[in-house]
């Protein structure tokens, strides 16, 4: 039986890249995509330049403009066009394997078993993907190749930006053992140091507790997931996109957030990139699920189902927020933000006629609010998303 080999492609910085290659005045300058200078809101993301000064994903617009030189570049996202970049991406990426599965805007998963023969080793299969994507739409992207979707995520992470990490089977736990604990997925600012507490440091230190241990320290569920991945052990299966389960989106917050508005511009913003997904897709869902983490890996998901199916970006957006607000949340402090749709209408179709742009949006759904959305979705395609787009209405203080 071939030895099972997968493939995570993550293109670096990928809006901001794309923001310095469309703008060559934009190289060599930090650049944050996101929220502007003196509003609400959260970093989407930055140039490398932005992130020597320690600024992040997620991370407050506040926090990001006191660190950050007076010759910075701030945008806001243009995501019709980087979802267009992503879609020339993804069919280029077909020409390496069949098997593509894109898990975000800017990453996807690749089974390429068995293409040794045709192809030649893992390293040539590896640096064909880079070219590929630097052929097709001039960025680069780091490439981690393993034997299960762990290690191979945690190999595209282990030379950013541009790199390529090849680790097979029986590299597994050298790869692993020397790396910090805190690489493992499920591990938390505040779970992590449970750990660290009784000496542990490492992968290796991790891998020398017992199940039962780990149980005890952190959980049952974290415990088991914990084990497992210490030992490189996850799933090695790629799923198709026509049988993607659901979109979504979090982001984990560098501190933690007590603030309820930097709550709802991420869900926001959130809403807004699930949405835009969805409607590329051609997909509807009846299922918004909000995911929110505490301090101490305290997680919690909450869904509803609607009577109707959306891809629009607001009703999303009212939805998630009405779930977050119903739990009385507020104050308390928040790691990790998550927003996705699913239950997809598998019998939607697309209209075939535009609607008047300036058409009223409604809360409850309505076709014509669908098709607004196309018409603007059209018109962020051709002149950028910030030609055209939907605000959030603040309360009245």
């Amino acid at each position: 039986m071939a030895q099972r080999l997968i493939m995570h492609i993550d293109l670096d910085a990928f809006f901001a890249s794309i923001e310095q290659r469309d703008h060559p005045e934009y190289q060599g300058r930090p650049l944050v995509v996101g929220a502007k200078p003196g509003k609400r809101g959260v970093v989407a993301t930055c140039s490398y330049e932005a992130r020597r000064y320690g600024v992040h994903s997620a991370m407050p617009i506040s926090e990001a403009v006191r660190r950050l030189p007076p010759e910075t570049v701030y945008l806001r996202p243009s995501m019709a066009r980087y979802g267009e970049v992503s879609r020339q991406i993804m069919q280029a990426l077909e020409s390496i394997s069949p098997a593509v599965e894109k898990v975000s805007v800017d990453e996807a998963f690749l089974d390429i078993s068995g293409m040794q023969r045709l192809t030649g080793p893992p390293e040539v299969i590896g640096r064909r993907a880079k070219s590929v994507i630097l052929e097709c739409v001039g960025l680069t992207a780091s490439v981690g190749i393993g034997p299960n979707r762990l290690i191979a995520k945690l190999a595209s992470d282990y030379q950013k930006p541009d790199g390529l990490t090849i680790v097979l089977a029986d590299q597994v736990q050298a790869f692993l053992d020397p790396q910090p604990l805190t690489v493992l997925r499920g591990l938390g600012a505040k779970s992590a140091p449970v750990l660290q507490r009784i000496g542990l440091r490492t992968v290796a230190d991790v891998r020398r507790l017992s199940l039962l241990e780990l149980r005890r320290h952190l959980g049952g569920l974290a415990g088991t997931k914990i084990h497992e991945q210490a030992h490189g052990i996850a799933s090695d299966k790629v799923h198709l996109d026509s049988e993607r389960k659901s979109i979504s989106k979090e982001t984990t917050f560098n501190e933690d957030i007590t603030d309820p508005e930097i709550v709802r511009d991420t869900l926001h913003w959130a809403a807004q990139e699930v949405g835009y997904i969805a409607r590329q897709e051609g997909r509807r869902g009846s299922i918004v699920t909000v995911k929110i983490r505490f301090q101490g890996f305290e997680t919690h998901t909450r869904s509803r189902t609607l009577a109707t199916p959306t891809s629009a970006d607001q009703e999303i957006f009212q939805q998630a927020w009405e779930l977050y607000q119903s739990e009385q949340w507020a104050g308390r402090p928040v790691r990790l933000v998550g927003l996705g749709v699913s239950g997809w209408d598998c019998g939607a179709t697309k209209a075939a006629e535009q609607a008047d742009l300036f058409d009223e949006i409604t809360t409850d759904y309505d076709p014509k609010q669908e098709r607004l959305y196309q018409t603007m979705d059209a018109v962020s395609d051709k002149f950028g998303r910030k030609s055209v787009r939907l605000g959030v209405r603040r309360r009245k203080e």
